[in-house]
C-alpha cells in the first residue's frame, strides 16, 4: 500500500483510505455509512464502496463487522466489570442475542467463554511476539535487516520476568505516521527500512521520537489483515503530504515499563505486563492503542544488539 515516492497518486489513495480506516475504529459503536465514509474519503460516493473493496480485499460491510468483533473481543479481556451486553452494545451490536451468535460464528465460543478463557489465553500465546524494534532501528538501511517470527519467541517464562513499571500521566504527541497492512515480524523492519527511514531523513526528522502501533492481535487478526503505523514525532507546524498522514497518539494515563535487552526477550516483556503486572495492579486496559516508545539513536546497543524502549499499555481503574 505504500510507495517510496510519496507523491504518487497511489499514495494519495493510501492516505485517504487510511482516513477511512480510522474513522471506522474511533466510531464502531455507530451506524457507518457508505455515504459518510466515502466523504471522509474525498472519494465519489457512487464509486466507494467497489474502491474500498479492491483496495482492502473485503466489503465495507464484513470488515466493519469483522473490526466490531476483534473490539469486542479486546474489550472482553479486558474490562472484567462490562457485561457482555455492554460490549455487545459498545460495537455497534443492536442485541446480545445477535452479538453472540456472531462471535460465536468468528471465534467458536461465547462471549463469556473468551472473557473466561483470557488468562488461560494470554499463557499460551507469547503476546507482543511481533515486536520489531530491532528491525524499526537498526539505523534503517544501513545494516542486515533481521526479524522476529515464531521461532524466535524466548522460551523464558514469563512468570519469571520482572520489569520497573511506573503508571504516569503522558502528553498527546502529534505525530507522522506510515500505515503497513500484512503480517507483522520481517515486513515491519522492511517498511521501516524502505518507507520510514529515509523519509525522516529527508525531512529532518532523524532523531525525532518515535513510536511503533500495532493496532491488531495477530492471534486474533489475520496476519494479511494486521495494520501497524509507524509513527514519528513532528511539530505543530509540519505539514505532512503523499501516504504519510498526521494523527494524534492519545495522552492520558499509562502504565510504562522501560525494557532493555535482547528481541527475543521483548515478547515476555510485553507478556508479563499483561498477564502477570496488569492484573495485580487494579487497573485495565482502555481502548487506546498500546505502542513502543523509542528514540532511534539510542534505541539498539550495536556491541550487544540489546535495544532499549518503553513498552506504554493505557490504563483505567477496574
Amino acid at each position: 500500500m505504500n510507495l517510496p515516492n510519496d507523491q504518487s497518486p497511489r499514495a494519495e489513495y493510501a492516505r485517504r483510505m487510511n482516513r477511512v480506516l480510522n474513522y471506522i475504529d474511533a466510531h464502531l459503536d455507530q451506524p457507518l455509512e457508505l455515504a459518510q465514509l466515502a466523504d471522509v474519503a474525498n472519494f465519489s460516493r457512487f464509486h466507494f464502496h467497489r474502491i474500498f473493496q479492491s483496495w482492502m480485499g473485503e466489503t465495507l460491510g464484513d470488515y466493519a463487522r469483522r473490526r466490531r468483533l476483534e473490539k469486542a473481543a479486546f474489550r472482553l479481556s479486558c474490562t472484567p466489570p462490562e457485561s457482555v451486553l455492554e460490549t455487545a452494545l459498545a460495537t455497534g451490536f443492536g442485541s446480545g442475542e445477535a452479538f453472540a451468535r456472531a462471535f460465536k460464528l468468528k471465534f467458536g465460543c461465547t462471549p463469556t467463554e473468551w472473557r473466561r478463557d483470557t488468562r488461560a489465553r494470554l499463557a499460551s500465546q507469547a503476546l507482543g511476539a511481533d515486536s520489531n524494534l530491532d528491525q524499526a532501528l537498526s539505523k534503517y538501511d544501513q545494516t542486515p535487516q533481521t526479524g522476529i517470527g515464531d521461532d524466535d519467541i524466548s522460551n523464558h517464562q514469563s512468570g519469571d520476568f520482572n520489569m520497573d513499571v511506573k503508571v504516569i500521566d503522558l502528553p498527546a504527541a502529534r505525530v507522522a505516521y506510515h500505515r503497513h497492512i500484512g503480517p507483522y515480524g520481517p515486513a515491519i523492519g522492511a517498511f521501516w527500512g524502505r518507507v520510514v527511514g529515509p523519509w525522516m531523513q529527508s525531512h529532518g526528522l532523524g532523531q525525532a521520537l518515535c513510536y511503533g502501533v500495532g493496532h491488531d492481535d495477530p492471534t486474533v487478526t489475520s496476519a494479511d489483515k494486521c495494520r501497524y503505523d509507524a509513527c514519528v514525532s513532528v511539530p505543530d507546524n509540519f505539514t505532512a503530504a503523499g501516504s504519510a498522514d498526521i494523527t494524534t497518539l492519545p495522552g492520558g494515563r499509562y502504565a510504562v515499563g522501560h525494557y532493555e535487552g535482547q528481541t527475543a526477550d521483548i515478547a515476555d516483556a510485553w507478556t508479563w505486563m499483561t498477564r502477570n503486572w496488569l492484573p495485580s495492579s487494579g487497573l485495565q486496559c482502555d481502548d487506546r492503542p498500546c505502542f513502543e516508545m523509542f528514540r532511534p539513536d539510542l534505541a539498539i546497543n550495536p556491541q550487544t544488539g540489546a535495544i532499549s524502549c518503553d513498552i506504554c499499555i493505557p490504563v483505567r481503574p477496574l
